[in-house]
């Protein structure tokens, strides 16, 4: 998606240890216009694919999801961190390793919001190593759903979880794959 591509080599920010800082418009400071843009195009690719919910995790996620959801016409659910005392009855709940934060975490769905009638697709701002789309998908295979595939808005074609996801079998589309990126700037994949 060249858009997207014009705006991170725009406004992103390349820092030690493998981090692309987009925070002045996709994860902290959200661009209405870069996520409606990023929703088009997620219809665009997965329109087809009879989406009833679609999954996300907090926090950075949740924007994408929503708008998104939108084109989709379905409500957009997102995997909590923690346990909150609005989370009531049963939930599914996954292990997820974050690469920015440097811990793991379960996360976890109320089992209310997800069936073996959905068919869900996941949507995420960053692959990198595939941890959390890996734990979102053993969401989806708990709850008996059906899974339509995995949207990223970028990955990074460097690290290994998109190959891995896909060498399962897993569709994964994402709207801009890093191939390289440093102190020259960031080279995309075509």
């Amino acid at each position: 998606m060249l858009y997207l591509e014009e705006r991170i080599r725009k406004d992103g920010q390349v820092r030690a240890g493998n981090i692309l800082k987009v925070d002045s418009f996709l994860n902290h400071q959200m661009d209405p216009e870069v996520y409606r843009e990023m929703g088009k195009e997620f219809y665009r690719l997965f329109g087809g694919e009879g989406v009833t919910k679609i999954l996300t995790i907090e926090a950075s996620g949740i924007g994408i999801a929503c708008v998104a959801a939108q084109f989709f016409g379905c409500p957009a659910i997102f995997a909590k961190k923690s346990r909150t005392k609005n989370i009531d009855g049963q939930v599914l709940t996954s292990q997820v390793e974050s690469y920015t934060h440097g811990g793991s975490y379960t996360v976890m769905v109320a089992k209310r919001f997800l069936g073996p009638g959905d068919r869900v697709l996941i949507l995420d701002d960053f692959l990198a190593r595939g941890s959390a789309l890996r734990g979102l998908i053993q969401i989806v295979e708990q709850s008996g759903a059906s899974l339509a595939g995995c949207g990223v808005a970028i990955e990074k074609g460097f690290q290994e979880g998109g190959a891995q996801l896909r060498r399962q079998g897993i569709r994964v589309e994402s709207l801009a794959i890093v191939e390289e990126m440093g102190e020259d700037g960031i080279t995309f994949r075509r």
